[in-house]
């Protein structure tokens, strides 16, 4: 019996961790996400590579890869691997991938 509440108590800190890292993901609006998608097939822009760096949501884009602006919102765009990625600039991590 007395093993089961630390165990209790270490799920439950586990499950409190996993719900803080959810709130701090992005979420985009879906008008600004129609807003992106559109201007984004506007303005193509040549795919970049980027040996090593994933593309998932929240994977961070280093600093060499040029952000390119999306008017009327927060974010920046770039092409990697023929994969349109939306990024937060403050942060350069990835917070949308379009398909």
């Amino acid at each position: 019996m007395q093993m089961r509440l630390p165990i209790a108590a270490a799920g439950f800190l586990l499950l409190a961790g996993i719900g803080a890292a959810a709130a701090q993901d992005v979420i985009i609006a879906p008008e600004q996400e129609t807003v992106i998608r559109e201007y984004v097939k506007k303005q193509p822009l040549a795919s970049v590579e980027l040996p090593g760096v994933e593309l998932n949501i929240g994977s961070t884009l280093p600093k060499t890869v040029e952000l390119h602006e999306v008017p009327d919102t927060e974010y920046r765009y770039v092409v990697v691997d023929n994969r349109t990625v939306v990024v937060d600039p403050g942060t350069r991590k990835i917070v949308k991938i379009i398909q």
